[in-house]
């Protein structure tokens, strides 16, 4: 579907592939890995505005997740900085997807990723075994040293370093197309703006 170099999966000796239907199986998967994770539960959170207000309590960079679709069905899941401007408009030229993306259903993203709209995370890639989803990481993203995402759930935040998340999504099978992706957000909002936290 995508131009670009393919990446091979990683592995670190035995398979570690499996799915997580709760936080807890996640984190079990994640201490199998020998990936260290901290995880702050709080209210709901379904955009990134409302996560804004834990920035005190949960140092690192917040994302912002969009499950996407082209015309032919490829699906993507694209992870950059929160305040990152994603031009969906264009987007799809930059990834050699088949005509412009949208965003996915919430029925398709409970079928690929097993999670729920408002709780589009990294970590549900693990419940794509048949490789259904590419993955797009923003290259300003990996410049911090920890990441933060939702572990399966929009009520909690679990930060990993950032170069654990490209180990955990190379083990799944998911190793990411690291781009570019956009500049940090001005005072007029895109509509990706309204993406999950």
């Amino acid at each position: 579907m995508f131009s670009g170099r393919c990446h091979k999966a990683l592995t670190d000796g035995p398979s570690m592939s499996g799915t997580a239907e709760t936080p807890e199986e996640l984190f079990a998967y994640l201490d199998r890995l020998g990936i260290a994770h901290r995880t702050v539960t709080h209210a709901p959170l379904f955009t990134v505005e409302q996560s804004r207000a834990l920035r005190g309590s949960i140092p690192g960079a917040h994302t912002k997740n969009l499950f996407l679709k082209d015309k032919k069905g490829a699906l993507v899941l694209l992870t950059a900085l929160e305040d990152a401007v994603i031009e969906l408009k264009s987007l799809h030229r930059r990834l050699g997807a088949q005509g412009r993306f949208s965003f996915g259903s919430a029925e398709l993203l409970r079928a690929a990723l097993g999670i729920e709209p408002g709780a589009v995370t990294p970590f549900a890639v693990m419940n794509d075994s048949e490789r259904r989803v590419s993955v797009i990481l923003d290259a300003n993203l990996l410049r911090h040293e920890t990441v933060n995402a939702h572990p399966l759930r929009n009520t909690m935040t679990t930060t990993i370093a950032a170069r654990d998340l490209l180990r955990f999504l190379n083990v799944t099978g998911h190793a990411p197309r690291i781009l570019e992706l956009g500049s940090p957000r001005h005072e007029s909002a895109s509509p990706a703006a309204h993406a999950d936290s």
